[in-house]
């Protein structure tokens, strides 16, 4: 796979930097961020009434080990992945497990976020630049700035509900916020939670056709399923022990990256700076 021109040691130094003066999620959820690509801790204890499952490995791809992931997503069988940190974010387009056909990069400081697609249009968001990227699908060049207010972590296109769908977005925090696909303005929230308690640190998202949102919680090795009607989680994902020892002292960090495979009941998953993509089903524990 094609490197960029940042080092390994380079981002990580950057990232490390980053962490010392408010690293986007760190900063966030008050914590240090987890390493050894996969050994953070999990949330709080499954409600009852949640399913617990955990991944199964069908397959593992190559990764770029260079990209700090951000956003993830499938169409037909072409990837769209965008990583973060100040001058060295980028929006990718090519083949899964692949070298990247199309890549744009973000000039600094924008910190690149979570990614979706919307038709012929790709939103890209940005940690705490307070812009949504527009871009055309398949050239991923540039069409409008938006702004909006807060921080950007993850985001997805619902499309379930007709008109076009709606975009949901997540801030690092229990909250989700429905945008207009079209415009980006809000269109409303939910607050997301387990048996009454608030579910935060809700990072990279994925909305899939039956109307579900998985998303990743950061500094965790877990996925939670969401309905976000209610924001109520329906099921905890453990997605422990993907990566192998060695590969996590390549300096792989967090889990962070989900996209649906259409057409089934399959995954991505992939994490900053991971040497490793899996395609992954679903199990009970």
């Amino acid at each position: 796979m094609r490197r960029i021109a940042v080092t390994v040691s380079a981002l990580l130094a950057a990232a490390l930097a980053a962490c010392s003066t408010g690293e986007p999620e760190a900063a966030a959820s008050g914590g240090t961020p987890a390493s050894g690509g996969g050994s953070g801790t999990s949330p709080a204890p499954t409600d009852p009434g949640v399913q617990e499952l955990r991944v199964r490995v069908l397959e593992r791809l190559p990764h770029d080990p260079e990209a700090f992931t951000q956003g993830l997503e499938l169409r037909g069988d072409v990837l769209y992945e965008g990583t973060g940190l100040a001058g060295s974010s980028s929006v990718r387009r090519g083949p899964a497990g692949g070298e990247p056909d199309v890549r744009r990069d973000l000039p600094a400081p924008l910190f690149g976020e979570g990614l979706t697609l919307v038709g012929p249009r790709l939103w890209q968001l940005t940690w705490q630049n307070g812009i949504a990227i527009e871009r055309d699908a398949d050239t991923l060049r540039e069409r409008r700035r938006v702004r909006y207010a807060g921080e950007g972590w993850g985001l997805c296109h619902d499309g379930t509900g007709g008109s076009g769908g709606r975009l949901v977005m997540s801030d690092g925090t229990s909250r989700l916020t429905f945008r207009d696909p079209g415009t980006f303005e809000p269109t409303g929230h939910v607050d997301v939670t387990r048996d009454g308690a608030p579910v935060d640190r809700l990072n990279e998202l994925e909305c899939t056709p039956d109307g579900s949102v998985y998303a990743n919680v950061y500094q965790t090795d877990t996925l939670v399923r969401i309905d976000p009607d209610t924001g109520a989680v329906t099921a905890d994902i453990d997605a422990s022990g993907l990566l192998r020892p060695a590969e996590q002292r390549d300096g792989a960090l967090q889990l962070n990256g989900i996209a649906a495979v259409p057409g089934g009941e399959e995954f991505l998953l992939t994490g900053k700076l991971w040497p490793r993509m899996f395609r992954v089903e679903f199990v009970p524990r």
